[in-house]
């Protein structure tokens, strides 16, 4: 079931289409916690003797012997399947507060543990993963609605222009005009030579932005849980990359490695988010000692030296950074093109 979250999460539709994929991170997660949940009187798995889905094999037991696919029959609500998630989470041994301490405090142990097929005492990786994401995406939503922007002052072109936290529709009709003037002089250039198609392509989206910002919001949250689950596949590569000499360790490493640590930075976000709310922005102070948890954790995990492992922090950050504006910029793509539907 994992499987089919990460391939519904990461392929799609033709750019320009927008999906409904509102509730899809919900699903995945619910599922993939649901699905992997022990086999309980849920119901759900097929009896002995009942042929498998994937093989037709005769089951045996709660698994094929013959493919290895799951016995489990996940043609159930939303509802039933969240609540055996969060039921899992309560009776799964207690693994989640074995779990969420190690990752927290003792990552490489945790990673090491799991490498080395230690992985009953822990809640699998991308089942810990997605319900983190989950939580970000629903929790920064909240965080997000509750707060109101100032105007203030940015600098265009070497002029200072000032802006307000009022919608376009609020705006008196010069300065609307003025706006749209502004718009119609946005000029794209590629190669050192103007290309009038997508200027018009970018002038167009934007002025459809501004007269309808909310389905712009809207699309941006329907593609951002896609993107945000990109930096899995790509963090793993980008690691890769950075033990490409390092033969003992393989793609599957770089991904456990990935799921535990943006499961760790996500839910120091999270945390951080919540007590914004609270206190205000000093509770992203919690995210100071984001480097010395990665360092600890890379350490731990790939046994490297203090110079091996900073030097690689460092070329990982950078990467990160690249990667994630890439990511921003694909993403405010997307919702200008998805404006033109």
């Amino acid at each position: 079931m994992a499987h089919r979250a990460w391939s519904r999460l990461t392929s799609g539709p033709r750019l320009g289409v927008v999906p409904d994929v509102s509730n899809e991170l919900e699903i995945a997660a619910a599922a993939s916690l649901g699905g992997l949940a022990r086999a309980r009187d849920h119901g759900g798995e097929r009896p002995p003797g009942s042929p498998c889905a994937n093989c037709a094999t005769p089951l045996q037991g709660p698994w094929c012997h013959a493919c290895g696919q799951s016995a489990e029959d996940f043609h159930r609500s939303i509802g039933k399947l969240a609540a055996e998630g969060f039921e899992s989470l309560f009776d799964f041994d207690s693994r989640i507060w074995r779990t969420l301490p190690n990752l927290l405090f003792r990552p490489g142990r945790l990673t090491r543990a799991f490498l080395d097929g230690h992985r009953a005492p822990q809640v699998p990786p991308l089942r810990l993963f997605l319900m983190v994401l989950l939580a970000i995406f629903v929790v920064g939503g909240l965080a997000g609605s509750k707060k109101e922007h100032g105007g203030g002052i940015v600098t265009v072109n070497g002029k200072s222009v000032h802006y307000d936290n009022r919608a376009y529709e609020d705006l008196t009709p010069a300065e609307r005009a003025k706006v749209g003037e502004g718009v119609k002089n946005i000029n794209l250039q590629f190669g050192g030579k103007p290309d009038p198609e997508a200027s018009h392509w970018l002038q167009d989206r934007i002025a459809r932005t501004l007269a309808n910002p909310d389905k712009f919001q809207r699309i941006l949250g329907e593609w951002a849980e896609r993107f945000a689950f990109l930096m899995l596949p790509l963090s793993a590569l980008l690691l890769s990359v950075l033990f490409i000499f390092q033969r003992r360790f393989y793609l599957f490493d770089h991904t456990i490695f990935s799921l535990h640590s943006l499961s760790a930075m996500g839910i120091v976000l999270t945390t951080a988010l919540i007590g914004s709310a609270i206190v205000g922005d000093s509770a992203f102070a919690l995210l100071l000692p984001a480097p010395i948890h990665l360092f600890a954790h890379m350490r731990g995990v790939y046994q490297t030296s203090v110079i091996g492992t900073l030097t690689r922090m460092l070329l990982l950050f950078i990467g990160s950074v690249f990667i994630a504006a890439l990511l921003v910029l694909g993403l405010i793509a997307v919702g200008l093109n998805g404006m033109g539907n």
